[in-house]
């Protein structure tokens, strides 16, 4: 079974091997409604595309560091997600959930470095891929089923959004509009809970850009992103309501931290 580098794997994924009609011949996908390696994670990273679907339901930051990507948060603090229970089901059906968390347990890969082809692979230690008696087969006459042509599909529909999404993020990056987020939150009567840790777009610097430079954002479909994310900042103060209704809140107030 050929494997894929174990170091450095992405959020969710504990190992990766390459999908083979030869080694996973007898493989099936079994459906199910819960994601528990979700359940205590409160950011997912998010691809430009979805931010128009979740600036209505979470909000967008994006995270810190040299290479900062977006993030929908499904709650403030570490470990909590106010979307779903404690086994992974969602409390209400009607969420969106990002892209990235339904490509898992599959993804696109290099299994070399050296090597410019991607091979789809997928995260042996996840439940609902195996030998199992019961599912739905994805391979038939050593030929992949349309179900693994879909998951390669999807796949590969998620790499071309990451690379727009990284083309969104160098932009933002050279024209300096990203700064430090923090938001302060102070219930009735208690402490005030000061989250940090994130990055947010600087609305003053946005403010002085020029008109070309506004109109190429315009034309490019930057703009609507950006301001979908600044929309959405407003969701943070929903957020900590629905901790707190939850019973999620942690006994004194820390960072938020985003990796």
């Amino acid at each position: 079974m050929a494997s894929a580098p174990q170091g450095q794997l992405p959020l969710f994924y504990n190992q990766l091997a390459a999908l083979s009609s030869v080694d996973h011949a007898d493989f099936r996908v079994r459906p199910t409604n819960t994601a528990p390696f979700l359940a205590n994670h409160h950011a997912v990273p998010l691809t430009v595309e979805e931010f128009p679907l979740v600036q209505r339901r979470m909000p967008i930051v994006f995270s810190v560091g040299d290479d900062p990507v977006p993030l929908a948060l499904m709650g403030l603090n570490e470990g909590v997600n106010t979307f779903l229970d404690a086994e992974g089901k969602l409390i209400d059906d009607e969420t969106y959930i990002p892209a990235y968390v339904r490509r898992y347990p599959y993804m696109l890969a290099r299994l070399r470095p050296e090597s410019e082809e991607l091979s789809l692979c997928f995260d042996p230690t996840s439940e609902t891929i195996g030998a199992f008696e019961e599912g739905d087969k994805l391979f038939e006459n050593g030929e992949p089923t349309e179900l693994t042509r879909n998951i390669l599909s999807f796949a590969e529909q998620f790499e071309q959004a990451g690379q727009r999404t990284s083309q969104f993020m160098t932009e933002l990056k050279e024209q300096g509009l990203l700064m430090d987020g923090e938001i302060s939150i102070q219930p009735e009567g208690a402490q005030p809970f000061v989250y940090r840790g994130f990055q947010m777009i600087d609305e003053a610097k946005l403010n002085e850009l020029r008109g070309d430079q506004l109109r190429k954002m315009q034309q490019n479909g930057m703009l609507p992103l950006i301001y979908a994310h600044l929309f959405s900042l407003s969701l943070m103060r929903d957020l900590f309501g629905k901790q707190m209704r939850q019973g999620k809140m942690p006994q004194q107030p820390v960072p938020l931290t985003t990796n």
